[in-house]
């Protein structure tokens, strides 16, 4: 039985995790979830050889049950590349349980106090492991273009309090806080019990000091959330969700009706007059600028339009194809583009098709590549005075990406969406929680239009304010959200827009620099 609990208990860590994104959304787990992993770490039986492998392998079932749990939408679009994605992943949290074993604390033949009494000890253990952690989910986001969804910081999107300190760190700031925390409950049990078995305790400064930083990083959430905030305008948006299933989206057949659709939602939209008419990703079925009729669809509902017009399609031109986000203005007349940068993988492009043999059934699904446009351009709205920044599909989902947007001078997000890949499943929900630390990272407000997935407005601070949602929450239907959004007229750069993943990147440094650390220690033992 000793042998099967370290395994159970990262099991558990993984399951812990999962849970903390919807569909069950219980994100208070965060802060305990990674307990029963270091528990099986640094207290179990280790294995007389390859031991470090040992340790790699309980981080990777942690990491295996985390990401196969909370991403199991993704079996709507591929099985195969569900799993493949999560194994792969897993990788991280395996690397990491490596360096929080070697970080386990050692007693001196030299020293009498038991090691585990050392608060000062134990919090640079923890802030160590923390920065591991950090740095790991920070290649997560780049290594393979990238995929950082579901960072741990991510689990408190509703504690609007705590998830303020991202205009300083990003979602960096929160993992650390959270890795830190459960590290720290580790070491405060651990110390508890030999303090108790030396009939003597001491104060935790260890302990005291992490909370300390946890109510200092709510308090500055709060200070955030009561300041006066800067000048700003309101401008009205109609944002349209036709709700088109994905499997009528590319049959030809129903071509027309979605067109019609569109017509008819957006007639009644311009009835409400907003300064901006919104159409979500790949709105119309063929390439707006290169199909007669998609074209003359939009231009008549431009012209008719007292306002400025946003639609996402497919522009294919004399540079490349892209999935472009267009913006029309003075009746239809002037046209701006944006040309979507991070595409997505197995989606947009396979990367290296060239030389990887795909099978049949993978390159029919992506017969053809996007190419990717070379940098973030504004749009710039002629009805009202308003710089947008249009993130196509899952560009929300990249810190990085978005505060560059801001750093040129973004007024307001719009994110051009469609989750119909996902299905009704909770791909969609997880999708929206990451749109809202785009808004607490830089401050600037966002609207979200899906064809289908969640609709909505999240102010400056990341509050879902206006949501396209029936009365049991649920989003998929067709449907205009009417709305104001308040714009700031000169938004203040935030540090984390002037510098963006500072935070993250030190935290890497740090990792690289304790890993090295404990190699040499290694070695000379």
């Amino acid at each position: 039985m000793k042998q099967i609990l370290p395994w159970i208990g990262a099991l558990i860590s993984g399951g812990l995790l999962a849970l903390c994104y919807a569909p069950v959304n219980w994100g208070g787990l965060v802060w305990i979830a990674l307990t029963p992993l270091i528990s099986a770490l640094w207290f179990s039986e280790p294995w007389s050889r390859r031991e470090t492998l040992r340790r790699f392998l309980l981080g990777y079932v942690t990491g295996a049950a985390y990401f196969i749990g909370c991403f199991h939408w993704l079996v709507t679009v591929t099985v195969a590349g569900w799993i493949a994605l999560c194994l792969f992943l897993a990788i991280y949290p395996a690397l990491w349980a490596v360096l929080v074993a070697a970080l386990k604390p050692r007693q001196s033949p030299f020293e009498a106090r038991p090691v585990w009494m050392k608060s000062w000890n134990n919090l640079l253990i923890a802030a160590a492991a923390a920065a591991g952690w950090v740095g790991l989910e920070w290649l997560r986001e780049v290594v393979f273009t990238g995929f950082g969804w579901n960072n741990l910081g991510i689990a408190l999107h509703e504690n609007i309090a705590l998830i303020q300190i991202c205009d300083l760190t990003g979602v960096g700031g929160l993992s650390f806080l959270i890795v830190m925390v459960n590290l720290i409950l580790v070491l405060t049990a651990k110390r508890l019990r030999v303090e108790i078995g030396h009939h003597k305790l001491r104060p935790h400064y260890d302990f005291s000091l992490t909370v300390a930083l946890v109510a200092i990083v709510f308090g500055y959430g709060v200070r955030e959330l009561f300041k006066k905030p800067v000048p700003s305008a309101p401008i009205s948006i109609a944002a349209i969700q036709g709700n088109v299933p994905i499997h009528e989206k590319r049959d030809p057949a129903q071509e027309e009706e979605i067109l019609e659709e569109h017509i008819r939602l957006t007639e009644d939209a311009m009835a409400m007059q907003p300064d901006l008419i919104i159409w979500p990703e790949a709105a119309t079925p063929q390439p707006l600028f290169s199909d007669q009729r998609s074209w003359d669809v939009v231009r008549s509902l431009a012209e008719k339009h007292s306002g400025d017009f946003l639609l996402g399609t497919v522009n294919l031109d004399t540079t490349g194809d892209f999935n472009s986000a267009v913006l029309l203005t003075e009746n239809g007349r002037t046209a701006q583009t944006y040309n979507k940068i991070h595409l997505v993988p197995f989606g947009e492009f396979l990367p290296f098709r060239s030389l990887v043999p795909y099978p049949a059934w993978v390159t029919s699904q992506v017969p053809g590549d996007f190419d990717s446009g070379r940098e973030p351009t504004l749009l710039e709205m002629a009805h009202r005075p308003v710089k947008i920044a249009a993130l196509i599909c899952f560009e929300d989902t990249l810190g990085d990406l978005a505060r560059r947007f801001v750093r040129q001078g973004a007024q307001l997000f719009v994110v051009l969406t469609n989750d119909g890949w996902f299905l009704k499943s909770a791909g969609a929900r997880q999708h929206v929680q990451h749109s809202i630390f785009r808004c607490a990272e830089t401050k600037i407000p966002m609207v979200r239009a899906a064809n289908t997935g969640l609709t909505c407005i999240i102010d400056s601070h990341g509050r879902i304010l206006h949501s396209l949602e029936d009365a049991e929450g649920g989003m998929f239907f067709e449907g205009i959200l009417f709305s104001e959004v308040d714009v700031p007229q000169d938004p203040k750069m935030t540090f984390y827009t002037r510098y963006g993943d500072a935070f993250s990147l030190t935290c890497l440094g740090a990792g690289i620099l304790t890993g090295g650390f404990l190699i040499l220690r290694r070695r000379e033992n």
